[in-house]
């Protein structure tokens, strides 16, 4: 293992060689004055009618997760990293969102989701209510719901889609169509009977019950879908991956009956289903690839498991054909599982996994009617330093020991979280561990079975019409009251006139008034 340490130490040092170009002021010169040439360009705002709207969410993907991903991607390709350039990086607005739920200074995803989806903050653990809610309090849910962006959009005549890598009913997405006082409630096995005798309903009942005619919906979840001890399809063996309703209905069913006659939807479980699909075909698509939450990136089975690019790219397809437009939520869910594991090699392929999607959906769209929003809904407690040499492998060592316990140390750290391990009474030597692992849980300061959420600020990157409305620092529950104005949607429609440019009526209103006193001027003299 010694040998093993210095090689990776030799290759640190080799790699962290100044490029050639880099030692040339004129290069990084020329990189400026290109980067303000664009940066001028933005002077001609984009303010035409969103047609589209594309809300990318990476779950938990702080700045932090940002910057080691941009390097991770580079590392990939075989370069250095640092200079690498995610598709996210390419769009021209960037804004800081402030996460904290009604009450909590560090948020959950649940809170977090209502925010940047129903335009409300709210308390952390509820989804698609306000904060006059109580966690796990059924009865405090009625006449306070607050309904979501994706509903807007459906009502508006658009179509309207989720894509996610967890389980179709988990906080995120459920934030969308459902309104739960406990965002624990995948189905009606998770809820107290006492909740059930008032009236409250699961997730993953509400799925198919509040907003019926979701064109597209696709993750994991299938457990929650058939009744008590039902087998998966997929794994038929495993006890844990059995039905869980107690109402013994096969929710699966009762997506296929509600749909029109004439209409063609398609049920499928796999990606050789999923990737046979024709989507002129398909009016309606439910995909549920896993009985709990997809596989990680890295783990994943590419015959079996679409990755989440792939499934982005049959929902464009499908949710395209709309001549009114489409309103698409995207979810990078389990940069959020990684973290939480202390596993920063799964977090980080699957951040990296997530920007990859992003530059499908730049290739399928166009900026001039579509609106792509990228965010986060929290950050974590991940951290990366050491003062590590340009080109360091993101997930190797830093370049000297600690001057206190003389053992080496990863640059990726956690703050808390299961990474926490003590030998011989002493912080473990990670020179003798493969830190490299996919697996490898990184040495966190605090022991915890798992890692916690960051209470900082995320990023929010913003491209297409009324994209420069994202700027500065914003409540998270402004971004869908952007999004909504931006495509003349929801309840904030005055400015919007037949389709035209949001500035056109007031330029027009301006332009009248200055006619109007020159005439009155010409008259009176």
């Amino acid at each position: 293992m010694k040998v093993l340490l210095f090689a990776v130490l030799a290759d640190v040092c080799l790699s962290s060689v100044v490029p050639e170009e880099e030692k040339n002021p004129q290069f990084w010169r020329r990189q400026a004055q290109e980067t303000l040439r664009r940066a001028l360009q933005l002077q001609r705002l984009n303010t035409n009618v969103a047609k589209n709207i594309i809300l990318f969410l990476g779950d938990g993907m702080g700045v932090a997760t940002v910057t080691a991903a941009r390097i991770l991607k580079g590392q990939l390709q075989h370069r250095k990293g640092e200079e690498t350039v995610l598709e996210m990086d390419r769009f021209p607005f960037v804004a800081l969102s402030k996460t904290y739920n009604t009450n909590a200074q560090v948020p959950d995803s649940a809170g977090t989701a209502t925010a940047y989806l129903c335009g409300v903050k709210a308390n952390e653990g509820t989804v698609g209510v306000s904060a006059a809610v109580t966690r796990s309090q059924c009865n405090t849910t009625a006449g306070n719901e607050v309904t979501s962006i994706l509903k807007w959009a459906k009502e508006a005549g658009k179509s309207v889609g989720i894509v996610t890598t967890t389980r179709v009913n988990h906080a995120t997405p459920s934030a969308s169509y459902a309104h739960a006082a406990d965002r624990d409630w995948y189905s009606d096995n998770e809820m107290p009977q006492e909740a059930i005798q008032q009236g409250c309903k699961d997730i993953a009942h509400q799925l198919f019950e509040n907003i019926p005619d979701i064109e597209v919906i696709m993750g994991g979840g299938r457990k929650y879908m058939f009744p008590k001890n039902t087998s998966d399809v997929e794994y038929p063996d495993e006890d844990k991956y059995r039905g869980t309703r107690l109402d013994n209905r096969n929710l699966i069913d009762v997506w296929k009956e509600k749909k029109p006659a004439d209409k063609n939807a398609y049920y499928v479980w796999n990606r050789t289903e999923l990737m046979n699909l024709d989507p002129n075909k398909v009016d309606y698509l439910l995909g549920l690839f896993e009985p709990i939450d997809l596989m990680y990136e890295l783990n994943r089975d590419n015959e079996t498991d679409p990755s989440l690019t792939e499934m982005l790219k049959v929902a464009l397809k499908i949710l395209r054909k709309n001549p009114r437009g489409f309103f698409l939520l995207v979810e990078g869910g389990r940069i959020d599982h990684g973290h939480h594991e202390g596993k920063a090699k799964q977090a980080l392929h699957e951040a990296v996994e997530m920007d990859r999607a992003i530059g499908m959906a730049d290739v399928m769209t166009s900026s001039q009617e579509t609106l792509t929003v990228v965010t986060a809904d929290h950050s974590h407690v991940f951290t990366f330093g050491g003062y590590t040499p340009r080109g360091n492998p993101i997930f190797g060592l830093a370049p000297k020991q600690s001057d206190i316990d003389k053992k080496p140390f990863t640059s990726i750290l956690y703050g808390n979280g299961p990474g926490y391990k003590v030998v011989a009474g002493e912080r473990e030597n990670v020179s003798w561990v493969d830190f490299a692992h996919a697996n490898y849980q990184a040495q966190s300061a605090v022991p915890l079975r798992q890692e916690t959420h960051g209470g900082e600020d995320v990023a929010v990157f913003a491209k297409g019409p009324m994209a420069h409305l994202l700027h500065g620092v914003h409540e998270q529950n402004y971004i869908p009251h952007v999004m909504a104005y931006a495509a003349c949607i929801g309840e904030n429609k005055d400015h919007c006139h037949s389709g035209a440019p949001h500035s056109l009526s007031g330029r027009l209103t301006v332009t009248s008034t200055l006619f109007f006193f020159f005439l009155l001027f010409t008259f009176v003299f």
